[in-house]
C-alpha cells in the first residue's frame, strides 16, 4: 500500500489537476530551519475515490509504479521541500527574500513534476570570489603567526576555525536593512552576494534537496568586508554577556586572545595592499619582504627621494659601493626564498599576541576604515569662510583649551585662527577630537609645534602618534625637515617618543626671533628623514624584524656545536671568566671595557637595599609600591605583559635576585616604563614615573653605579 505522502506526489502530465488526498488547508509547517517529523505510513486502499475528484486513489500515483523506493523518497523529500518554501513565501515580509523564496519554490515544484533533480540557474556558479573567506583566513594565520611555537600556534587555529564557523552560520542582513544602515554601500553588489547566499547557503540549511555549500568556501573578501564590521561588534558583545557560562579554559581564549585576532585580521580584510587577498599568496608576499627588506636593509635611493613600493632597485643602485657590515645581497635573495617556510620562520613576536604592538597600530587601522580623518587647516583672510573649516577650528580651540589649562585660553584662540597658523585636526564621527597648531617658517627651513592635545575620552589610543606622524609626511611634501617646539615637563615624554630630543639641528641664528619663548619649558627639536614613509614606518619595522631574525638563525646555524658540560664547579670552582666558556668566542662574543659593575655581592647588595628604600620613600613612589590591583585596573594585565612593583623589587633583594646592578635598573625601569605605557602623560600616575625616575638616577649615580 502507498503511505499517504506519496499522495503529495503529482500525477503524471495531462492527467487530473486535483490535490489528491492533500488537505486543501494545510495545518502550519513549522518554521525552518527544524525538519517536520515524519508520522508512521497510514495503511490506504487504492481503489477508493479521492476526496476531491472522481478518480480512484490508484490513478494519481500510476506513473510511480516503476520508480525505485530511493527515487520515490527523494521525490517526498523536494516535495517536504516545497511545503517549507511555500510557508516561507507567505511568511517572509522582505521583498528580496521573498523573491528568492518563491523562484527556489517554482524550481523545486518543477522537479517533483518532471522528477528531475534541483539546479540553481544562474550566471554564475561556486565559488563566486578567489581567494575563498576559508583561504583568505589560513593566509592570514600563515602571514602573521606562522613564526609561533606549535602549542600557541595551534590556538590561533583554534580561533580562526572558530571565526571561520561563525561566518558559516551567520545570519545576513536583508538588503533593505544594510541600505538603512550603510546608505553609501554598494547595495547592487550586496544584493547579488545576498541572493546567491540564500540559494547557496542559507535555504538549503532547511531543504535537504538544494545543495549545500560552506559560506566561507564559495564567497571571498567583498562579502566579508560587508558583514565583518558588525559580525566583529556581535560577537564580542555576545562573549561579554556570557563569559559566566564560558568553561575557564575557553574563556581566556574568548576573551583576551579572539578580540586581539578579530583587530589583525580587521586590518587585513580593510587594507587595499593585505596579500593574504592574492591567488598568489606566497608569492605577493615573498616580493613585498624582499622589497621592504632591501628598502630597510641596503639603504634609501639615492637624492633622499621615498621610493615606492612597488618601485624596483635600479641596477645602479644594487652595485653602490659596500659599506662594512652590510648584508649581502646574495644573502638576502636567499633568505628571502625561504623566509615564508613556516618550519623555519621567525616573525617579529615571540608570544601569543603580543601586547607590544605599535602605538599607531590601532589609529591607522580606524584610518583605513574610515573611523577618523585628517585635515591640515586653518583660518583664511582672504576666502570666504567655510563653515565645516571654522566648525571644526572651534572644535580645535575646545580641545587645546580643555587640555592645557595653563594656557590662557585668549592666547589660544589667537593661535588657532591666525592665518599664518594651521592645524593638523583629527576628526572623528564629524567632530574634532584632537590636532597640532603649527606654523612653517619655509624660509627658515622649521615648523614650530605650538599646541598638541587630544581629547582626554580618546586618548590611549595612538591617536597622537599618528598625528604627529601625518604631520612629519605633510612636511616632507613641503620640504620642511626640522620641527622645534617648547615642551612642559609633563610633554618631554610624549616628543621623545616622536623622536625630538634636546640636541637641536637647526642653528640658533635660523630660530631666534622666530618661534615663541615660554618660561619654564624646554626646547626640543626633530629631524625629518624624507625616506621614511612614517605613517608605514612600524609595519616597515615589524617585518625588518622578521628578515634579521631569520638571518640570526641562519648564522647559529653555521656555529651551531653542542660543547660538553662544565665540570669544573663540581670540584669545588665558584666562579669563571667568561671567555673561558668552551664556544663562547665563536658566537661572536668579545670581552667589554672596564664597567662599574661591583664584584663584592655584599657591597652590591647594600648599595642596592639603600638604593631601594630611598626610592621607596620618595613622595611619588606611592602608586608603585604593590603590584596593580585587577579591580582598580581593568585590562591592565592585558595590556602589561611584564609587571613589575617596588614590593616585588624588595623580595627580590632580599632573595638576592640582583646579582648585578643592570638586572635591578632593568626592574627598577620597568616600573615607569609599564606606568607610562598604561596611562596618558596628563595622568598624575604618569608625573609621578617621571619624577620618580629623574630621582632613581639621581641616587644610581651617586652611589657610582653608572657614570654621572
Amino acid at each position: 500500500n502507498y503511505c499517504v505522502q506519496r499522495t503529495f506526489l503529482p500525477q503524471a502530465e495531462g492527467a487530473c489537476k486535483c490535490n489528491g488526498w492533500k488537505s486543501q488547508n494545510p495545518p502550519p509547517t513549522p518554521p525552518p530551519p527544524t525538519p517536520p517529523r515524519i508520522e508512521q505510513p497510514i495503511a490506504v486502499n487504492l481503489l477508493e475515490p479521492c476526496r476531491s475528484c472522481s478518480h480512484s486513489l490508484g490513478d494519481h500515483v500510476t506513473h510511480l509504479e516503476n520508480v525505485s523506493e530511493e527515487e520515490v523518497n527523494r521525490l517526498l523529500g523536494i516535495v517536504v521541500d516545497v511545503e517549507y518554501l511555500y510557508t516561507c513565501v507567505h511568511k517572509e515580509e522582505d521583498a528580496d527574500t521573498k523573491q528568492v523564496y518563491f523562484s527556489l519554490f517554482k524550481l523545486l515544484r518543477k522537479c517533483v513534476l518532471q522528477m528531475g533533480k534541483p539546479v540553481v540557474e544562474a550566471l554564475e556558479s561556486p565559488p563566486f570570489e578567489k581567494p575563498s573567506i576559508e583561504q583568505g583566513v589560513n593566509n592570514f594565520v600563515q602571514y602573521k603567526f606562522s613564526h609561533l611555537p606549535s602549542k600557541e600556534r595551534q590556538t590561533i587555529v583554534e580561533l580562526a576555525t572558530m571565526f571561520l564557523n561563525q561566518i558559516n552560520y551567520w545570519q545576513l542582513e536583508t538588503p533593505s536593512q544594510r541600505k538603512q544602515r550603510v546608505p553609501t554601500d554598494d547595495a547592487a553588489g550586496y544584493k547579488i552576494n545576498y541572493t546567491r547566499w540564500l540559494c547557496y547557503c542559507n535555504v538549503p540549511l532547511f531543504c535537504d534537496s538544494l545543495p549545500r555549500y560552506e559560506t566561507t568556501q564559495i564567497f571571498g573578501r567583498t562579502l566579508l568586508r560587508s558583514v565583518f564590521t558588525v559580525m566583529r561588534k556581535q560577537l564580542l558583545e555576545q562573549a561579554r554577556q556570557e563569559k559566566d557560562k564560558l568553561p575557564p579554559e575557553k574563556r581566556t581564549l574568548i576573551l583576551t586572545h579572539f578580540p586581539k585576532f578579530l583587530s589583525m585580521l580587521e586590518e587585513e580584510v580593510y587594507s587595499c595592499s593585505s596579500p593574504i587577498w592574492s591567488e598568489d599568496f606566497m608569492l605577493v608576499y615573498l616580493n613585498q619582504i624582499l622589497q621592504i627588506s632591501v628598502f630597510m636593509i641596503m639603504g634609501v635611493c639615492e637624492g633622499g627621494e621615498k621610493r615606492k613600493s612597488s618601485e624596483p632597485l635600479s641596477h645602479e643602485y644594487t652595485k653602490k659601493s659596500r659599506v662594512i657590515g652590510d648584508i649581502p645581497m646574495e644573502l638576502i635573495n636567499e633568505v628571502m626564498s625561504t623566509i615564508t617556510d613556516p618550519t623555519a620562520m621567525l616573525g617579529p613576536e615571540t608570544s601569543l599576541l603580543s601586547a607590544h604592538s605599535a602605538r599607531d597600530e590601532a589609529a591607522r587601522l580606524e584610518e583605513r576604515r574610515g573611523v577618523i580623518e585628517f585635515h591640515v587647516i586653518g583660518n583664511s583672510l582672504n576666502q570666504k569662510p567655510n563653515k565645516k573649516i571654522l566648525m571644526w577650528l572651534v572644535g580645535l580651540q575646545n580641545v587645546f583649551s580643555h587640555q592645557l589649562p595653563r594656557m590662557p585660553k585668549e592666547y589660544i584662540t589667537r593661535l588657532v585662527f591666525d592665518p599664518y597658523h594651521k592645524t593638523l585636526s583629527l576628526i572623528k564621527d564629524g567632530r574634532v577630537i584632537g590636532g597640532i597648531c603649527f606654523r612653517m617658517f619655509p624660509s627658515q627651513g622649521f615648523t614650530e609645534i605650538v599646541f598638541c592635545a587630544v581629547t582626554s575620552n580618546e586618548q590611549v589610543k595612538g591617536y597622537g602618534t599618528h598625528l604627529m606622524n601625518h604631520l612629519k609626511e605633510y612636511h616632507i611634501k613641503h620640504e620642511i625637515l626640522n620641527f622645534l617646539t617648547y615642551a612642559d615637563e609633563y610633554a618631554i615624554g610624549y616628543f621623545k617618543k616622536q623622536g625630538f630630543s634636546k640636541d637641536i639641528k637647526v642653528p640658533k641664528a635660523k630660530y631666534v626671533g622666530y618661534i615663541k619663548d615660554y618660561e619654564g619649558a624646554t626646547l626640543m627639536g626633530c629631524e625629518l628623514n624624507p625616506s621614511i614613509p612614517y605613517t608605514e614606518f612600524s609595519v616597515i619595522i615589524k617585518k625588518q624584524k622578521e628578515i634579521i631574525k631569520k638571518l640570526i638563525e641562519r648564522k647559529q646555524a653555521q656555529i651551531r656545536k653542542v660543547y660538553p658540560g662544565l665540570s669544573c664547579f663540581k670540584e669545588g670552582v665558584r666562579q669563571i671568566p667568561i671567555e673561558s666558556i668552551p664556544g663562547i668566542r665563536e658566537t661572536g662574543w668579545k670581552p667589554v671595557g672596564k664597567g662599574k659593575e661591583v664584584k663584592d655581592p655584599d657591597q652590591l647588595y647594600s648599595s642596592l637595599k639603600n638604593i631601594l628604600q630611598q626610592v621607596k620613600s620618595h613622595q611619588n613612589a606611592w602608586p608603585f609600591m604593590e603590584p596593580v590591583k585587577k579591580n582598580e585596573a581593568p585590562g591592565y594585565y592585558q595590556v602589561i605583559r611584564f609587571p613589575m612593583d617596588l614590593k616585588t623589587m624588595t623580595e627580590r633583594l632580599k632573595s638576592r635576585y640582583y646579582t648585578t646592578r643592570k638586572l635591578f635598573m632593568a626592574d627598577m625601569q620597568r616600573i615607569f616604563t609599564n606606568c607610562r605605557e598604561y596611562n596618558p602623560p596628563e595622568s598624575e600616575y604618569y608625573k609621578c614615573a617621571n619624577l620618580l625616575e629623574k630621582f632613581f638616577y639621581v641616587k644610581i649615580k651617586e652611589a657610582g653605579l653608572i657614570d654621572k
